[in-house]
């Protein structure tokens, strides 16, 4: 399900019939902002990306025009790669770019790499998406075949090949690191740091430029609407729109576009139509399972933009937005999350390896009515032997949401031990 209250830049053609094909696409001024961006100089593409004020929508929230400008010079060949690898709990937005407007993803693809003097393009899907892997090949095929991808793209005297790469189901290779070792055809574990950026050494070891699909996506619009136009549908310091994963104790989930700074209230209430059954709102995570718990109270004012959910206590990450209500257990919710990340662990760093396994027994033994106090206080205290110690971001990931839950709904988990 796809809605939107309000401007929509990436959204407006994916209940249009046909948009997945590039005849019907065209119609509609497919690959026209390619056209235009390869009429500018490299850097001037950059330039116009980053008064934008596009942030990367894929988790981290950097800039993305900043991103491009870490390139090193004279280091040659240069890859751009898509984090097509959607695995976070509750994100569910990129897919419809994917399966509904995937010639949009492309062009931005190009014009980032045009940006960046980059010569090939990997777009890496996770591996559960069969059904959108096989749109975006065939979107891929047609564009090669029409001559917007390959050698001398347009006579403009520049080539660019672009690739479909697929994944295996790890979560892990959501990070742009582990994503770059995958594609290599490597174990997919994230990378010791330094170097810090893969935009210095990367895929192969050289220059790479990792950015979300819904990132890239917008990148034709940019070049369509201009820097100041996108930057007004969002704030000073994040501009342009949101698409916000809506999912939950709601009565209409589903994804929504709406600019980037839009109250919570106006998410959950008039796009999403309100709480389930009439029931109260007890809590939100505002950007994906990784993401710190916030109370009702805490959510009554939010703004959803990058610094108003951080001095919140949380992060917009992703912003999948998962909405509970009066009846959801907090315990119960630990332990589903806590499942995953230690499913999902790869097993490189020590604190992660072990400490999510011993977060999920601790975790199962409190629910199932087998805690002891002391038990809470073990939790709390692992997640800060995970937190910050790891190679990646999966540690915070796992050890974030389980502070707040112990610290906002501590009284949840007593309950279950008393009894």
């Amino acid at each position: 399900m796809t809605s939107s209250n309000g401007t929509r830049l990436l959204s407006r053609n994916f209940a249009l019939p046909g948009q997945a094909n590039l005849d019907t696409a065209l119609k509609r001024g497919a690959y026209e902002m390619l056209k235009r961006a390869l009429k500018m100089k490299p850097e001037e593409v950059t330039t116009v990306v980053k008064a934008s004020g596009l942030r990367g929508h894929g988790g981290a929230g950097f800039s993305a025009g900043m991103k491009w400008g870490f390139v090193p010079k004279d280091v040659f060949p240069r890859y751009v790669c898509v984090n097509a690898d959607e695995s976070e709990p509750g994100t569910c937005k990129d897919r419809l770019i994917l399966e509904y407007d995937p010639h949009l993803l492309i062009e931005g693809a190009l014009i980032c790499a045009w940006a960046v003097q980059a010569e090939r393009i990997y777009i890496y899907v996770r591996g559960e998406y069969f059904y959108p892997t096989r749109i975006v090949q065939r979107a891929i095929d047609e564009a090669r075949a029409k001559g917007f991808v390959g050698e001398n793209i347009l006579g403009s005297g520049w080539s660019c090949h672009v690739h479909l790469g697929t994944g295996a189901g790890q979560y892990i290779c959501g990070e742009e690191t582990g994503l770059i070792e995958s594609l290599e055809g490597k174990k997919g574990w994230p990378r010791l740091k330094p170097p810090f950026y893969p935009a210095a050494v990367g895929l192969w070891g050289k220059p790479t430029i990792v950015n979300n699909v819904e990132t890239l996506a917008f990148v034709p619009r940019i070049i369509e609407i201009g820097a100041e136009k996108f930057l007004s549908y969002g704030t000073p310091k994040a501009g342009g729109p949101t698409l916000f994963s809506l999912s939950g104790s709601v009565n209409r989930p589903g994804v929504y576009e709406l600019p980037t700074g839009v109250p919570l209230k106006t998410l959950i209430y008039d796009c999403g139509g309100g709480i389930k059954d009439g029931r109260r709102l007890k809590a939100v995570i505002p950007g994906g399972s990784s993401s710190h718990i916030l109370t009702a109270e805490e959510c009554e004012n939010l703004k959803m933009d990058f610094e108003s959910v951080v001095a919140a206590g949380s992060m917009l990450g992703s912003a999948a937005v998962m909405v509970i209500d009066e009846t959801v257990s907090i315990p119960r919710l630990m332990v589903w999350m806590t499942r995953f990340y230690a499913h999902e662990s790869c097993g490189q760093c020590t604190p992660c390896r072990e400490g999510t396994g011993w977060l999920l027994r601790l975790a199962t033994r409190i629910l199932e009515g087998r805690g002891r106090r002391r038990d809470l206080d073990d939790l709390y205290e692992l997640a800060e032997n995970i937190d910050g110690k790891t190679i990646c971001a999966l540690g915070q990931a796992v050890a974030w949401p389980t502070k707040s839950y112990i610290t906002k709904f501590r009284h949840e988990f007593e309950a279950l031990i008393q009894e």
